[in-house]
């Protein structure tokens, strides 16, 4: 594989790979022996991310070429491709995108000769935050047949949805939607339901904040939003024993989520954010032994990450 672009060209067995990997980093990261460097390319906001794919880095020995597009030759009129081109040619063995435009990597993909990752792509995918959060679910659950797993929120301006409706339903799970009216999308294939059904019924909720920068029209007015779509102590309570909460962050407390449950016993958003780190190294150094980066130690642990 070339690239890590979407969780769509990912196999159940790729995806245990990077699973089984992250927990193996966990416990004795591998460090890279060259004097590697990763750029970090990012086109929208991100806490989050950013910091994570940073400390990823950090922890496997690369050096890291910082990219800040406020002060780059973007605000000059220069391309996406053009400045991708340039931290290749200054010598980047690997770029980190995200960007608004749900494809940006059409045209890089092809032309460029270091592997790529995608930290984000408009409204189409999240894969390394998908990673994340199966990763998640699968310390809690050791399996994912079967389980009942709902998302819930802006699902039509969500790029976390779309990845792990994939990667979720690759794995053997049920997966479900909820969404306020307006916020739903149809041609994912997946069934709705109410958050009240949800919270009875689901192993896993996963609950999305309302995207106001991605709607094309003016926001939403979200002081009803909790009360009627989110995840409020009285839905909490009817949730099963076991269930548990999944947020991608940042959460928008007191809109989808009561302020109070974001850290309460059954909530893994923090545990989410944690895994980031590992999920992504994992990522990182799968797709760099692909291209044929050398370990410290143990450089056949990773195993090629075939799609």
């Amino acid at each position: 594989m070339r690239h890590f672009i979407s969780t769509r060209e990912l196999s159940a067995a790729s995806i245990f790979n990077i699973l089984n990997t992250a927990e193996e980093m966990r416990e004795n990261p591998d460090l890279f022996s060259g004097n590697y460097f990763a750029a970090n390319l990012f086109f929208e906001p991100s806490t989050r991310t950013k910091m994570s794919f940073l400390m990823a880095e950090k922890k496997l020995g690369m050096e890291v070429l910082d990219f800040q597009m406020e002060s780059s030759s973007m605000a000059k009129g220069e391309s996406l491709y053009d400045t991708a081109r340039t931290y290749e040619a200054i010598g980047a063995d690997l770029l980190i995108v995200r960007h608004k435009h749900d494809r940006w990597f059409d045209e890089l993909a092809q032309k460029l000769s270091v592997p790529m990752i995608n930290a984000g792509s408009g409204k189409r995918d999240h894969p390394t935050q998908s990673m994340l959060d199966l990763l998640t679910i699968y310390q809690e659950f050791g399996s994912f047949n079967n389980l009942n797993i709902v998302i819930a929120g802006d699902i039509k301006h969500s790029r976390v949805a779309r990845s792990n409706a994939y990667a979720l339903r690759t794995m053997g799970a049920n997966v479900y939607f909820s969404a306020a009216p307006g916020f739903e999308d149809d041609s994912l294939g997946i069934p709705y339901m109410s958050i009240d059904e949800a919270c009875e019924m689901c192993d896993v909720l996963m609950l999305l904040r309302v995207q106001h920068e991605r709607h094309a029209t003016t926001s939403h007015d979200t002081s009803s939003y909790l009360v009627n779509y989110g995840l409020t102590p009285e839905r909490e309570q009817r949730m099963q024993d076991h269930a548990i909460i999944l947020h991608p962050a940042p959460v928008n407390r007191g809109v989808e989520i009561d302020t109070g449950l974001v850290e309460c016993e059954r909530s893994r958003i923090f545990k989410q954010m944690e895994n980031g780190v590992y999920t992504r190294m994992a990522i990182i150094s799968i797709l760099l032994n692909e291209w044929g980066f050398d370990h410290e130690h143990i450089t056949e642990k990773c195993q090629t990450l075939k799609v």
